[in-house]
């Protein structure tokens, strides 16, 4: 059954899903639909609309988002996600087994939700429903430390020790990559910022990814970039879609430092380096050595130039000074929790975790 499961791991920012055992996913793509209304029956309602994958830039105002910050907001709009993933990989008329990661937020009526849609909508044979953190641990390789999962909508910090989460250990941040985005599409456009503006969000995407890092000291990275005659560095300039050319600020290029000095760019809360102080330091105290020893950067955060690097630094002088500190960052770390359910795929100790349609419906009776 592994060759042929179908994970899906559905996130705030990009739905994630491929056949267990590849080196990566098969289908990445944004966590957005778009609506629009049907002219033979207008109306609200999801039978009534017509619903696409994506922006329609045509109608760049019917776009949504049917899970943020980890929460499902459009239960509609999730099955439509994942009924086009398995018509991907439907093998003429047979519809695969499936692995659904699910975030630590979820309530119990999301996972009878989840599995209402997968067994009675979709008609799937079998479903595991595996932890997004726990998936994380597993493609590292290790079943002991601290993952540090900074995505779209949230960032996760969780200790776990010989595979099993420590109770009452975990930190959950609502700041993460949508925040540095709002943080950049303000800077860049100022009033004019508008967060439904194909343009503006495909230009703060490609300045996310081709022109921001991780300073490993702030105050000289902001001294070095003013110091810098205008126009000069090409690293300080990005060219827009309709080819002009603007300038990037020091603080713009440095914006990923809100991951770790939130309450310069006015986010609340803990930064990632004393999240996951508090995380270890609620653990025994003989763990913490171990835990410290193995933290885990996973997401698509961690992959700014620089994040790994001032992570660890951070966690080694100024957090764990009595400890030694290790931070484990594989290259697909942004794929982590789609490649730990893929090795879950594959694991015989996890077969009874599986649910199959006949469970499912003797569950229901009962």
């Amino acid at each position: 059954m592994a060759a042929r499961t179908v994970i899906i791991d559905h996130g705030s920012g990009f739905l994630k899903a491929g056949t267990a055992g590849w080196n990566e996913p098969q289908m990445v793509f944004p966590n957005i639909v778009n609506y629009l209304p049907c002219r033979e029956n207008p109306g609200p309602s999801y039978a009534q609309r017509r619903v696409s994958l994506g922006i329609d830039i045509c109608h760049p105002d019917t776009f949504s988002y049917p899970i943020e910050r980890g929460r499902v907001v459009n239960w509609d709009a999730v099955q439509y996600l994942w009924s086009f993933v398995l018509e991907n990989h439907r093998r003429e008329h047979e519809i695969p087994p499936v692995i659904i990661t699910e975030t630590p937020l979820r309530e119990p009526a999301d996972r009878k939700k989840m599995l209402e849609i997968l067994f009675e909508l979709l008609h799937v044979p079998s479903v595991l429903l595996a932890d997004q953190v726990q998936m994380s641990l597993y493609a590292s390789g290790l079943l002991t430390g601290v993952v540090v999962d900074s995505g779209y909508g949230l960032t996760r910090v969780q200790p776990f020790h010989q595979g099993r989460p420590l109770p009452y250990s975990g930190k959950t941040l609502e700041f993460a990559g949508q925040d540095l985005s709002a943080y950049l599409l303000k800077s860049l456009f100022k009033e004019d910022c508008d967060r439904r503006s194909v343009f503006q969000l495909e230009t703060v995407a490609v300045t996310q990814m081709n022109k921001c890092y991780v300073p490993q000291n702030l105050g000289e990275a902001l001294d070095f970039r003013e110091s810098q005659q205008s126009g000069l560095n090409e690293s300080n300039t990005y060219q827009l879609p309709d080819g002009s050319r603007v300038e990037l600020t020091p603080m713009q290029q440095v914006a990923p430092e809100m991951f770790f000095s939130p309450q310069m760019f006015e986010q609340p809360g803990l930064s990632i380096p004393q999240a996951i102080l508090e995380s270890v330091e609620s653990c025994e105290i003989s763990l913490r050595p171990l835990l410290a020893s193995h933290v885990m950067a996973c997401g698509g955060n961690t992959l700014y130039p620089g994040f790994a690097k001032r992570l660890f630094r951070e966690l080694m002088w100024d957090h764990f000074s009595s400890i030694r500190a290790t931070v484990w960052a594989g290259s697909n770390r942004n794929f982590s929790v789609w490649l730990g359910a893929s090795v879950v795929a594959h694991l015989s100790t996890y077969q009874s975790e599986w649910m199959s349609r006949e469970e499912y419906g003797e569950r229901m009776r009962v």
